[in-house]
């Protein structure tokens, strides 16, 4: 497989090191928080409930994940930072918005961890769609954060400004004692292409190409939704947000590149790892659909490394 010149910087700047600062990552899914908090230094435990995505942390990280289903029982390690990706499809548009009604809500646990163990610093990603329907429960979390004597920031940032080669937002809610600064966006953007390089047009066994029906299928699709532009991964600018839906699915929205003799193909794991930011080496653990949502459910981890190098900072500034 041909490295380009993102990808062969991605694969050495993300390699875990060495660190004194520990880091909890509640939901850690298969370890892309972590990953980025690992390759600024600092020493990574997880907690997640689905079996392949602990496996996948374990064979990638030097941190340790644990599987559990969290509850508002569970009890945690001390650690200098708490990090988490709350479960987003009950604050997403895709997810229905459900916000509170929603069982997937992980918000209470990650409330009660932090209660429980007091870090100095802790850090959550999650959707934009959280400052839509749900904006007061959004809110709401901040003041019970609040109430716990932290300093509470939260910021919409785009991946695609730290490295990412997608557009990706996220709310990121910061909470300290002291003086935290969010990374600053980075001049360059990375393209789909700069990202994927001869991979995107090599046919593979295992590839799947779209049959004259799917194309058919997708061109209503456009039609319908009165889409502009067709949805085909464009290699000369950064790829549209990556989903579970739009990997592992078969529909109108998925994500898949045009060959030169006019198919289409979709995306492959490594291809999709590549516009989340990871590094070729690191390996999915389970099948085909189960790692495209470990991928599609991950934070960047390059965007990640950029927010772990300013929660370094932050603990090293002794507040």
């Amino acid at each position: 497989m041909s490295n380009t010149p993102y990808i062969s910087e991605i694969n050495e700047v993300l390699r875990p090191k060495n660190g004194k600062f520990t880091v909890l990552d509640l939901f850690a899914g298969c370890g892309g928080l972590s990953l980025g908090f690992e390759a600024a230094g600092f020493i990574s435990t997880g907690l997640e409930a689905n079996e392949d995505c602990c496996k996948t942390f374990n064979k990638n990280l030097r941190g340790k994940c644990i599987r559990e289903h969290l509850t508002l029982k569970s009890d945690y390690p001390p650690a200098d930072a708490v990090i988490a990706g709350p479960p987003c499809q009950p604050f997403s548009i895709g997810g229905g918005q459900k916000g509170l009604k929603d069982s997937r809500n992980g918000f209470p646990i990650l409330i009660g961890a932090i209660r429980k163990s007091r870090p100095k610093i802790w850090l959550f990603e999650n959707v934009r769609g959280l400052t839509y329907r749900n904006r007061s429960y959004l809110d709401e979390i901040i003041e019970d954060l609040k109430s716990l004597g932290y300093t509470v920031e939260s910021k919409l940032l785009n991946a695609v400004n730290f490295g990412v080669p997608q557009n990706r937002e996220r709310i990121i809610t910061v909470g300290h004692k002291g003086k935290f600064e969010f990374p600053d966006t980075l001049v360059k953007k990375v393209s789909a292409g700069e990202a994927l390089g001869e991979l995107a047009f090599q046919e593979a066994q295992q590839s799947k190409i779209l049959t004259q029906q799917m194309d058919k299928y997708i061109a209503r699709y456009e039609e319908a939704s009165n889409c502009a532009n067709p949805r085909d991964l464009h290699l000369n600018k950064p790829a549209r947000t990556l989903t579970c839906r739009n990997l592992a699915g078969r529909t109108g929205d998925m994500h898949r590149i045009r060959l030169p003799d006019g198919r289409r193909k979709c995306l492959s794991i490594r291809e999709a790892a590549r516009l989340q930011s990871f590094p070729d080496w690191f390996e999915f653990c389970g099948s085909e659909s189960s790692a495209f949502y470990q991928i599609g459910n991950a934070v960047p981890p390059i965007f990640a490394f950029h927010l772990a190098n300013k929660v370094k900072d932050f603990l090293e500034s002794k507040y």
